[in-house]
């Protein structure tokens, strides 16, 4: 059976940004998933379950520290690496998103499109 794609669903209200990783991520042959706000993101977690979630803090209809504490404590889904892409930079919200289960956290002002790609290459790697 071929290796299917890789998943990465990326929820983010943005659309410009989803626009730029979706074309990056699917030239590279990953499954790219999106959502605009927190309980659509939430609903994809569970019925998609990609590989990889790359997750916005600031949502709509719920915010992304909720969306990561939902994913935690679903069985179905609590293993799924979750990167956390915010304009949040505090270290209260870098430390509660980690405290949370983020496997990640990425300033959006401090990382690059490529550096962003690189880790959700290394989350998929390290889950194969």
């Amino acid at each position: 059976m071929p290796n299917k794609k890789p998943k990465v669903l990326m929820i983010e209200e943005d659309r410009f940004l989803r626009k730029i990783y979706r074309d990056k991520l699917s030239r590279l042959s990953f499954d790219f998933l999106e959502a605009t706000n927190g309980e659509e993101g939430l609903n994809k977690v569970i019925y998609e379950k990609p590989d990889v979630v790359i997750l916005d803090l600031m949502l709509p209809k719920k915010n992304g520290f909720d969306v990561l504490i939902d994913i935690r404590s679903n069985k179905n889904t609590q293993n799924i690496p979750v990167i956390i892409l915010s304009n949040l930079g505090q270290e209260s919200d870098i430390k509660r998103a980690l405290d949370l289960g983020a496997t990640s956290y990425l300033v959006k002002t401090d990382i690059s499109l490529s550096g962003v790609v690189d880790k959700v290459k290394e989350q998929v790697a390290k889950n194969r």
